[in-house]
Parts: C-alpha cells; structure tokens; sequence
C-alpha cells in the first residue's frame, strides 16, 4: 500500500494511551490546562471521536447494546473515525502551530485490537497509515496501572462502556500491548506510573514534555523571526467536542 504524502506542520502532536481507568483522560486535560496557563495554543480531542461524525461513531463503538461487534467491524469503524478526525482536526491544527493532545490514537488500536482481540498487526499499521495520511505523534504518554487498579477506578463510575465490561484477561492483553509497543519505540513512546496520586503523576507528565516543549519554543521562535509575525504561542485555541 503506498504511504501518503505527509503536510508540512509547524504544531506538537502529543498522545495519551492507556488501559480503562488509568486515569488519562484527566491528564490529558491538566495537561492542556498547564499548557494554556504557559501561553501555548492547544487543541484537546480525543477518539474514538474529535469531530461531530466520529463522536457517532463513538457512540456505537461503546454502545451496550447485544448485538456482538466482530474486531474486524470495530477496526474498520475505528479508522474511518480517524480519518474524519485527522482530516478535519488534527492536521489543521499542526498546520497552524497548535499542540494537539490527543486522548488515545493510534497505538490503542494495536492495543486493543492488536494485542487483545488477535488482529494482525500488520494488516493494523497498514489501515493506518492510510487513515492518518502517515501521521505519526511526536510523542505518546503511556499511563500505566495495574489492571486491577483501572478497572476497580472505572467499574466504581456510572457510565460504564461495552470495553469497561470487558474479561479481566482482556484488558491484561491490552496492557502488555501498551507496554510491549513502549519497547518497542522507546524514543516516542514514554511510561508514566498512574498508581500515584493525580497531582503527582501531572508532575511527572510536565517533567517529561520539557526537553520537547523547548524545542517546540525554540521553533516557534525562529519561524516567527523568519516571517516577522506574532508567535502562534499567542493563540489560545481548545476543541470544544469533549
């Protein structure tokens, strides 16, 4: 399958994965909290989901409903989310100089479908590419927990999802495929301990962002001399589909 052409982007792609429960959809947004606070311009969305199409189909991915979901029809679903989502989201928003961060992408998929619902990998990547046009995080911020620990954190909440009531052995999969693909792509792909309390592991996520975020500044400082314009570190930008 030939790779599409990739944009030109200026922004900061930033994921964050992990299992039920482990407490990254909070981070992700204490994360664009600090980052507002410091004068970034951020984009929060998420998947399945990001725009008002892929939240349908979020819907039905996570619906209770009785009627089994063959893993092929949850993959496809998947991808076709993604599309829409990186098409009209996330690349725009790199275009423009935006920190994107992005509550679970791509390495869940192979987590989730991958390593736990017995999909090939391959055939997994190869979908991929096609649906993100080869876009790639810059970085990706595994939470890691027991799984004991997310599940207990979720199933404690009301609004229980079809994958929350997944078996125990399930989401064990799912877990050591986060932290098999984290070995694999240590550069990218960095381990947070989510057993702490929330503020603590906020600390640790801003403390592994920083080498990353100067280069960002530094970027952003050089491309605004070259064209004389303002910063886009000025912007304030948020995806309001949360």
């Amino acid at each position: 399958m030939k790779t599409p052409r990739r944009r030109a982007r200026r922004g900061l792609f930033i994921t964050l994965e992990g299992i039920e429960g482990c407490g990254k959809s909070t981070q992700t947004k204490l994360l664009g909290e600090y980052l507002r606070g410091h004068g970034y311009a951020t984009v929060e969305t998420r998947e399945p989901g990001g725009t008002p199409l892929a939240e349908k189909v979020r819907a039905v991915l996570l619906d209770g409903a009785d009627e089994p979901v063959a893993p092929e029809t949850e993959a496809f679903l998947i991808f076709a989310a993604r599309r829409q989502h990186v098409t009209q989201v996330i690349e725009p928003a790199l275009t423009k100089g935006a920190i994107v961060l992005c509550d679970r992408f791509s390495d869940s998929t192979l987590a989730y479908q991958g390593y736990a619902r017995g999909l090939g990998l391959s055939t997994l990547r190869s979908l991929n590419r096609l649906a993100t046009h080869a876009i790639e995080p810059d970085l990706t911020l595994v939470f890691d927990v027991p799984v004991a620990t997310g599940l207990a954190r979720r199933r404690s909440q009301a609004d229980l999802n079809r994958l929350d009531r997944e078996t125990v052995q399930f989401h064990r999969k799912v877990r050591a495929g986060f932290l098999d693909l984290a070995k694999q792509h240590p550069q990218r792909m960095k381990i947070i301990s989510a057993a702490a309390a929330q503020d603590r592991v906020a600390r640790a996520v801003t403390q592994t962002i920083a080498p990353m975020l100067n280069r960002y500044r530094r970027r952003g400082a050089e491309d605004s001399m070259r064209s004389r314009q303002p910063s886009f570190h000025s912007l304030q930008v948020r995806h309001a589909l949360r």
